[in-house]
């Protein structure tokens, strides 16, 4: 006789957090016992799920008793040390950090394009990839089905809520500080105006700051190195060519990139769009005779991967470029761990 499988949400009061109570909310009840865990600093906090109030409990090993499922949502150096602890108690661990990602024991799954690669767990770890990737893979993966993907030249304009909590709250600030004022009169007002700059290595409000995340080799940031080798791993094309450049924009919510993807066979505007516009997990957005294209504004708080501006190279016909949008807290991060664990909780049923 099946049954449902009890739930673990570790990281619950966190931004992605907040949005995985309301995703599990809304989707279809495949679990038992839903728990929400959290710092101690946290523990007894009520955050409502499905229509029910629950009390968030403390960290520990005894708090995964009794759990088949644990999605994390948490910095890399909890998941680093609590992952393994949780799937010692019998859980499944669904992690959305970068600790384990790159491990060759733990599966990197988008549910589009390798669900199938849950199968194969032996630390009992699947991970969901960084936001920046998810906001491209799903079209990248469904290009590749039918051309072949070769290389991809990406950039990137993420938004402040992948930095957690602190960033929204620091860009409101800063929009605060300048509103009202005569800027551009002087070089540097914008660094008079801004007095705290945050987390951020300058002024945000009115700027783009060609960085997002840390310094890695060779001047690459660590989100651009995750674009690199998580495209590769979730594709299944280790040799995949990938330059890209992470930028930071003054918007709360949604990560957009601009692609340059080079295929093995000629591919054309009409049949990328048919091809777009029937795969799972894509919206079209692209009318730009009418001014129709995906903008954050439009995409925040949607599912999908909203894609538009498709275009034929000019100089190449194995090549497309295209804009893309995905808001970064659901699709970039809480949905995308959901649906891999109610794979995971298909399993109980079979």
């Amino acid at each position: 006789m099946s049954k449902k499988p009890s739930l673990a949400v570790v990281g619950a009061t966190g931004a992605v957090g907040t949005v995985m109570l309301d995703i599990l909310s809304k989707r279809p009840n495949v679990y038992g016992e839903i728990r929400l865990i959290a710092s101690a600093r946290s523990a007894g906090k009520k955050l409502m799920c499905r229509g029910e109030e629950l009390t968030v409990v403390a960290i520990s090993p005894e708090a995964f008793d009794g759990i088949d499922i644990a999605m994390f949502d948490t910095p890399d150096e909890i998941a680093g040390e609590w992952a393994p602890i949780a799937v010692s108690r019998g859980a499944v661990v669904v992690d959305n950090s970068t600790f384990f990602r790159m491990d060759d024991q733990v599966p990197l799954v988008v549910v589009e394009i390798n669900p199938e690669a849950i199968k194969e767990r032996p630390k009992g770890i699947i991970s969901n990839p960084n936001c920046t990737t998810m906001t491209m893979i799903v079209a990248m993966g469904a290009l590749h089905k039918a051309y072949g993907l070769k290389e991809i030249f990406v950039s990137s304009y993420q938004a402040v809520s992948g930095m957690g909590i602190t960033g929204p709250a620091t860009l409101r600030s800063q929009i605060s500080a300048v509103a009202g004022t005569h800027l551009g009169e002087q070089p540097g007002d914008l660094r008079t105006v801004i007095k705290d700059f945050g987390d951020f290595p300058a002024p945000l409000a009115l700027n783009v700051i060609p960085w997002a995340g840390s310094l890695k080799a060779d001047g690459y940031s660590s989100e651009e190195t995750k674009v690199r080798f998580e495209s590769r791993k979730i594709l299944g094309l280790p040799n995949l060519k990938v330059a890209v450049t992470c930028v930071r924009v003054p918007v709360i919510t949604t990560h957009s990139l601009s692609v340059h993807a080079v295929f093995d066979t000629e591919v054309t505007r009409a049949g990328a769009q048919d091809l777009l516009k029937s795969s799972a997990g894509i919206e079209l957005l692209d009318d730009p005779e009418n001014g129709i294209w995906p903008t954050p504004a439009d995409v925040v708080n949607t599912d999908p991967t909203w894609v538009g501006r498709v275009r034929r190279s000019f100089d190449d016909d194995h090549a497309l470029d295209l804009f893309m949008c995905g808001d970064n807290l659901r699709k970039g991060a809480a949905l995308n761990t959901a649906q891999i664990a109610e794979l995971v909780a298909a399993e109980f049923s079979n």
